[in-house]
């Protein structure tokens, strides 16, 4: 026999042998992992392409674990994500661990990659937005829709929606007083203005109207809601405004309706009650939801803490929250945080600052759909301003505040298979999960 062909057979013996013996690759997610952000894009990648992968809660900072293929190995290596192969036994004795009922850890499987949407304007640049940013960043897939999409009913093809930072009650993110002047404030305005008109509405809030109650309608037939900075607030504003005029002349050519205030029907909103307009139309802030102009925490201390759950019990909030770290440094927006006072009394909040007595990340049901709110512009910017140069998210590889935008975006993936989890997810939506508040 010649060498060449003992070397061939070795070789071959070889790869044999490590497919029968390493069997996994594990994603570790604590803190030996050198890409957490990459990471996500790879689990994605793998149930996109018809994998299976395990999110393995509170093991190792949530870590992922699938079958081992060359491919997936190369593709780590590619985006710079750390792997462990390991041997069947090895990955038995990690799941034996995982099911003892006296450890707070369990196994949910992913198995269906989510159709994913991201309401935001065409001409909005990817690093406007924290979500298209860290998508984009993760290499995880998503399409673009607007007014026009959602109107024409292509919203239901997807399973998960994020909103841009948007300014659902028509009043152009009450930019106007520092911005009514600006080529692009004016711009955004014509444009909305002639989408309204497309569709027949004479006012933007009523064409804004019409999108919310179409999301909601997503939400509540089984959707997947994602929100940052004001496109949280402002959503449960329009709703709750439903019918009533809120907005000043310079918005939509007329003042706003007599005692609009009295006229709020909270009833209607996803997270928020009995909270107060801000109708002075010169005032960047929309009500008193938003923590902004009351709290006074330095930047050195800002800083927000995530609340732990039962992985074997509160599988929903523990996939959410699953992080290397359970604290995250707070960051601003239009919208920076929630005040507690007005958060309804069944929403669940996920991550506060105790100090200032304020929520950021909160997570509720809507008939048989999911949201999450969460509070702030980008995590790695603490004040993005107007025209502040963009995130380089290569310099922030082990953000945990954007993990949190991650967990949401592979969340969906674990609804439909595993059984337990549906069952909880089914119990949760009928409200009939009291979860502690920690």
């Amino acid at each position: 026999m010649s060498k060449r062909i003992v070397i061939g057979l070795l070789i071959l013996l070889n790869f044999s042998f490590k497919q029968l013996l390493a069997l996994y690759i594990l994603i570790p997610m604590d803190e030996n992992q050198r890409n957490h952000l990459k990471a996500y894009g790879i689990t994605y990648w793998v149930i996109d392409k018809g994998g299976q992968a395990d999110w393995l809660l509170n093991y190792r900072g949530g870590s992922f674990a699938m079958k081992y293929l060359k491919d997936i190995e190369s593709e780590c290596a590619i985006r710079g994500v750390t792997i462990e192969v390991l041997a069947d036994g090895q990955y038995s004795h990690i799941l034996s661990e995982i099911a003892d009922a006296e450890v707070n850890m369990d196994l949910v499987k992913l198995e269906k990659a989510p159709k994913i949407a991201v309401y935001s304007p065409k001409t909005k640049q990817p690093w406007d937005d924290a979500v298209t940013m860290v998508l984009t960043h993760a290499e995880i897939p998503y399409d673009v829709i607007y007014d026009q999409e959602i109107l024409t009913e292509k919203l239901p093809k997807y399973n998960w929606l994020h909103l841009h930072h948007e300014d659902f009650s028509g009043q152009y993110g009450k930019f106007y007083a520092n911005y009514n002047g600006a080529d692009w404030y004016m711009k955004e305005q014509e444009e909305a203005e002639r989408i309204a008109k497309e569709f027949g509405y004479s006012k933007v809030s009523q064409l804004k109207l019409a999108v919310t109650k179409k999301i909601k309608d997503f939400v509540t037939g089984g959707g997947f809601l994602f929100a940052m900075c004001s496109a949280t607030d402002s959503y449960d504003i329009a709703l709750a405004a439903e019918g009533t005029d809120i907005c000043d002349y310079m918005f939509d050519g007329d003042p706003p309706e007599h005692n609009c205030q009295s006229k709020l029907d909270f009833s209607k909103t996803f997270a928020f009650k009995d909270f107060t307009l801000e109708m002075n139309p010169y005032i960047y802030e929309y009500s008193n939801i938003d923590a902004t102009t009351y709290r006074q925490v330095p930047m050195n201390i800002d800083y927000f803490t995530l609340f732990d759950f039962s992985a074997k019990w509160d599988m929903v909030p523990a996939m959410l929250t699953q992080n290397h770290t359970k604290t995250s440094k707070g960051f601003k927006g239009q919208t920076t945080a929630f005040r507690k006072q007005v958060i309804k009394s069944n929403i669940l909040v996920m991550g506060e600052n105790k100090q200032a007595n304020e929520a950021r990340y909160i997570h509720g049901n809507m008939g048989l759909g999911m949201w999450t709110f969460y509070a702030g512009h980008d995590p790695e910017d603490y004040q993005h301003l107007v025209g502040d140069p963009k995130t380089d998210l290569n310099l922030h590889p082990n953000s945990p505040g954007y993990r949190l935008i991650l967990n949401n975006v592979l969340f969906p993936a674990a609804k439909k298979k595993n059984k337990r989890l549906e069952y909880r997810l089914i119990e949760f939506c009928f409200e009939r999960i009291d979860y502690p508040k920690y």
